[in-house]
Order: structure tokens, then sequence, then C-alpha cells
């Protein structure tokens, strides 16, 4: 009788094993996200493609990155330049849509938006942003921490581009 109860804990702590480790894996697969599935990273038919060695940085949406304070009403306003004192919507981009992982701002005079990216170390993105201070070989990629955008820094890297069709 003990030799079956020990037998039956042994499955028992086993199949618990088993169970735990599929668990977490499941979830790191599902936590960590997959950009390459994404629609909104897909690349259009006919897009041109090629790969270019770009510098990148990092930026978020604190005032520090995307050039915004607080005015005495409390209200965001842009912080210097000839828009300086003008409301600013925090967290909005170029393009009109919300900012999020795999945003990415350009020149657009080079990258128009819409033009897909894949960056080895951040993934995929789209152009939907632009800044003052991007030259032609320059991107800057969004993240949502400030922390995080410290952390990539200024890395020089080999991107693949697909442009939109058209261009």
């Amino acid at each position: 009788m003990v030799r079956i109860i020990r037998i039956c804990i042994k499955d028992c702590e086993e199949m618990l094993r088993r169970f735990l480790i599929l668990t977490l894996t499941l979830f790191l697969v599902f936590s960590a996200g997959c950009a390459t599935t994404s629609s909104r990273f897909k690349p259009k038919a006919g897009s041109r493609s090629e790969i270019l060695t770009l510098e990148t940085r990092g930026y978020c949406p604190c005032g520090k990155c995307c050039n915004w304070k607080r005015n005495w009403y409390f209200r965001p306003v842009v912080a210097s330049g000839p828009q300086k004192g003008k409301p600013k919507k925090v967290g909005m981009t170029a393009s009109g849509v919300k900012a999020k992982k795999g945003t990415i701002a350009a020149n657009t005079n080079r990258f128009p938006f819409g033009t897909v990216m894949y960056v080895p170390g951040y993934g995929y993105g789209r152009v939907e942003d632009r800044g003052s201070a991007l030259n032609e070989n320059n991107i800057d990629l969004f993240f949502k921490r400030h922390k995080d955008a410290l952390h990539w820094g200024k890395q020089t890297k080999k991107v693949k581009v697909w442009y939109p069709p058209g261009r």
C-alpha cells in the first residue's frame, strides 16, 4: 500500500513539473508577443526592399524625449522651437496614430509614412512619426518607458526596409 502511494506521488510530481514547464513556456511566448505575425507590420505586395545601415535611437512619450512640458494650467505644451507654448497631444504621432511598440520616427523625405522596417534587437516597426533632429540615416524607435529608451541608447544597425508601393 505504501509503495503504491509513493508511486502515485512520484507520478503526480512529474505531471506537475511538466505542467509548470508548459505553462511557463506558453506564458513567455505569449507575453513577449510576436510582431512578425501582426498585419500592422506586413509589407504591402509590390513593396521595394533594401538593407541599409542606419543609426537608431530610443525614444518614449516623456517630455525629455518628445519636447513637451506642462504649462500653468497643467496642460502639455510644446517646450521649445517655433511651436513653443502650443498645445501638445502627448503620445500622438505626426501621422495621427497613438505611438506604441513598433512606432518608428524617421525623416519622411527619405522614409515616407507606412515604410516597414526590421531592426535587429527591436523587431518590426512602421514609420508613423517624424523628428526634428533626424537626418537621412537616423531613425528613432519608440519604447513605452524612458528607462528602456535610455537602455537602447544609440546603436548602428543593418535595417531591412520595405518602402510603400510606388516609392
